[in-house]
């Protein structure tokens, strides 16, 4: 079995630990290689969680914290049948499919309702208490911060 990657996001919430996440090139290596790449330029380091919906899920990695901006790149879709089920991450776009950037999501409950829809590019490992622990609000008022993203 080849070595798993992880994106390991270490938050403002929380005493220990990271957020960890098994990234899944095998569902969606465009996106893999997108979150790889801007992880290592330092691209998610102090962006916030600027949308948490309790019961739905948080999203982050917007570099203006209005969940409009994204890095220059957009990927183009890798919809596949994986379930947005609990922990499931996936990527947030705009209406046209192909506009995934930066912006990702984690799902904190079952949301089925986006399969086929959204790239499902990792899933939740360890530390979903600290995803719960996240402020909620579209924005929240004081909004959870990504100190660091690494991948290892």
């Amino acid at each position: 079995m080849a070595d798993t990657l992880t994106f390991n996001v270490d938050t403002n919430k929380g005493t220990t630990g990271d957020i960890v996440i098994k990234l899944r090139p095998d569902l969606a290596p465009k996106h893999v290689a997108q979150i790889t790449k801007l992880a290592g330029d330092g691209f998610y380091d102090g962006l916030t969680f600027h949308r948490v919906i309790d019961g739905f899920m948080a999203q982050g990695g917007c570099p203006d914290g209005t969940g409009m901006g994204g890095a220059k790149a957009n990927i183009d879709a890798e919809f596949s049948a994986e379930p947005h089920v609990r922990g499931v991450c996936s990527m947030a776009r705009s209406s046209n499919p192909n506009s995934a950037s930066s912006q990702f999501f984690i799902c904190l409950d079952d949301a089925r309702f986006l399969d086929n829809q959204y790239t499902v590019w990792g899933e939740v490992t360890d530390g979903m208490d600290l995803v719960d622990a996240l402020p909620k609000g579209e924005p929240p008022a004081h909004p959870g911060k990504i100190v660091k993203a690494t991948v290892s």
